[in-house]
């Protein structure tokens, strides 16, 4: 099966299910499917020599206040929030 028909298929499947998705292209060889399912969303990348990566991502438990928030921003060991008022 050559990758466009991978594609068609699975986002038949995704609308048959009521399965809310994105498409995405953030590579010249790959179309990314984000689908979204409670607590969940799924990476699915279709690349044009028809192989078909696949990442799932799982929320933590239980619902967050605005605490949280700074782990967004913590990426690079800097803690950026709350926001700093620029010098100018």
């Amino acid at each position: 099966m050559n990758a466009m028909t991978k594609l068609l298929e699975f986002l038949r499947r995704l609308k048959d299910a009521g399965i809310t998705f994105d498409l995405k292209y953030f590579r010249h060889d790959t179309v990314m499917v984000l689908a979204y399912v409670p607590g969940q969303y799924w990476e699915v990348e279709f690349f044009e020599d028809g192989h078909v990566e696949v990442e799932v991502y799982q929320s933590r438990a239980g619902v967050e206040g605005e605490e949280a928030l700074p782990e967004l921003f913590d990426v690079d060991g800097e803690k950026p929030w709350p926001l700093k008022q620029r010098q100018e």
